[in-house]
């Protein structure tokens, strides 16, 4: 057994709740739970898992079993000994220390921001589509992207700023139409079954799957890609109501419906789409107008699909750059970046400037990756890498339990480090595998290069901020200690 030592841990916890006291608390259980929906659960991942055929069943249960369940199980364990707003910048800086805490929180705040970037354009292609026939014109017009997506990260900035109290409505909406859309999905499904015009004989059956270097990467993707997001929530814990007890609660809650769904789902694109014939991009709209044809329906499926994705999309986003905003905020409770980041706005009790810094730098690489074919490639190559980034944050997740016992307020119980050891070596699977390209590339080795480069040096910036931040923070005690 190891010691435990308590006061570390106590007196962060102590200082983090007093410095969130000023701050609104906007999350409930209902609204935690239905975000819990919209932020796991894509639409595209049942297209993915469904090209694995029937053994998507077997798939969908090992990573639920190997990294969603242990997820879940990890962030309910870490949040309720340090509910913190900040959530696991906080827990991997006491269980990991200062270093890897900050660092962690750097990718995960890096893989955001490229996340953001591309959310602006989605939702543009998404909203010319829903304008149609006007949308095929205004989609090829050289304007439209960049001021459609202008104006969603403006929009985004704005409600931030408001904080909580009006994004959580977005982010409600948003799981609520991911539900209604996985529901109609499932309906598709009775539909066919009924008609007796499944499309895939076996799509109904289970099968074995067969272990290859293609389906471990759709593995990877199917747990860390399509199951991952616990732990996004709890950023926002200063922010919620009994964070200790409501965000644990919101994630058991949400787990058995985000399983059913993506199980349901990926088995609803099988029987209803021929398996060679399924769209890897838009699956869920596929599906359903083939599912509803004849029916009268299928004229207004498509549409109210768009507009359903749409809210999920700026639900999502709305989310995302909320937590985006917090960690600078945190970080510089700790002075590890300049304390302009923690000033809160007195009205809105936002913290104002971290909210327009983020708001300018996605606003700066939406447009940037809209500038020729060039910028778009390195852009598309900045992309693929925020998921290793983000695994990353992942592996200090799962490492805390299991390297940060001594430092802890409490030894996590056995069962708790062999599922943080399931968690961990899903995620460096996910991690190694993602480096390689698993579609025709004219160099893979290049390609697997630029890949690592860009890692390293996104990471390096982040060790040179975190350098710069506690020599600045070192100077300033000197100082008072004067």
């Amino acid at each position: 057994m190891f010691p435990v030592v308590k006061s570390e841990a106590a007196d962060r916890v102590a200082a983090v709740e007093a410095k969130s006291a000023t701050l609104r608390k906007e999350l409930g259980l209902v609204s935690l739970t239905l975000t819990q929906v919209m932020y796991v659960v894509g639409s595209g991942w049942v297209g993915t898992a469904a090209t694995l055929g029937p053994s998507h069943v077997v798939f969908w249960s090992l990573a639920i079993l190997l990294f969603y369940l242990p997820q879940a199980a990890v962030v309910i364990y870490l949040n309720r000994r340090m509910p913190l707003e900040g959530g696991l910048y906080q827990w991997a800086t006491v269980g990991l220390g200062d270093f890897w805490g900050f660092i962690t929180a750097w990718n995960l705040w890096a893989y955001a921001i490229l996340i953001m970037a591309g959310f602006g354009v989605m939702i543009a292609t998404n909203i010319s589509y829903l304008l149609t026939p006007l949308g095929a014109t205004f989609v090829t017009a050289g304007w439209y992207t960049p001021v459609v997506s202008t104006v969603v990260v403006l929009a985004l900035t704005g409600i931030s700023l408001f904080g909580l109290r009006v994004s959580k409505w977005l982010q409600a909406l948003g799981g609520a139409a991911q539900f209604l859309t996985y529901l109609a999905l499932i309906a598709a499904l009775l539909l066919v079954i009924d008609r007796g015009t499944i499309a895939n004989a076996h799509a109904l059956e289970i099968a074995m799957p067969k272990v290859t270097l293609l389906s471990l990467n759709i593995f990877g993707k199917m747990a860390l890609g399509a199951l991952s997001g616990f732990e996004y929530v709890a950023i926002l814990a200063g922010e919620c109501q009994d964070p200790a007890r409501t965000i644990g609660r919101s994630v058991l809650f949400a787990v058995p419906v985000i399983a059913l769904m993506f199980i349901l789902g990926t088995t609803s694109v099988l029987a209803i789409v021929p398996q060679a014939q399924i769209d890897l991009v838009s699956p869920i709209p596929q599906a359903l107008t083939m599912g509803f044809a004849g029916r009268g329906l299928a004229r207004l499926i498509a549409p109210t699909l768009i507009l359903f994705l749409l809210l999920r999309q700026i639900g999502n986003v709305a989310l995302i750059f909320a937590g985006n905003t917090r960690l600078p905020m945190v970080a510089g409770w700790d002075r590890l970046v300049p304390t302009w980041f923690t000033r809160v706005h007195p009205r809105f009790r936002t913290p104002h400037n971290s909210i327009f810094f983020v708001g300018g730098l996605t606003l700066l690489f939406t447009l940037a990756g809209q500038i020729g074919v060039g910028l778009q490639e390195a852009f598309q190559l900045i992309e693929n890498a925020g998921g290793i980034l983000y695994a990353l944050t992942y592996i200090a997740l799962f490492a805390i339990p299991l390297f940060g016992a001594r430092r802890l307020d409490a030894v996590p119980p056995v069962w708790l480090r062999v599922a943080a050891t399931a968690g961990l070596a899903v995620s460096v699977l996910y991690s190694y595998l993602s480096i390689f390209p698993i579609i025709a590339v004219a160099d893979e080795a290049a390609f697997t290069q630029k890949i690592v480069v860009t890692l390293i040096g996104i990471i390096l910036v982040g060790v040179a901020i975190y350098t710069a931040g506690r020599w600045s923070s070192a100077k300033v005690a000197g100082h008072e200690h004067d």
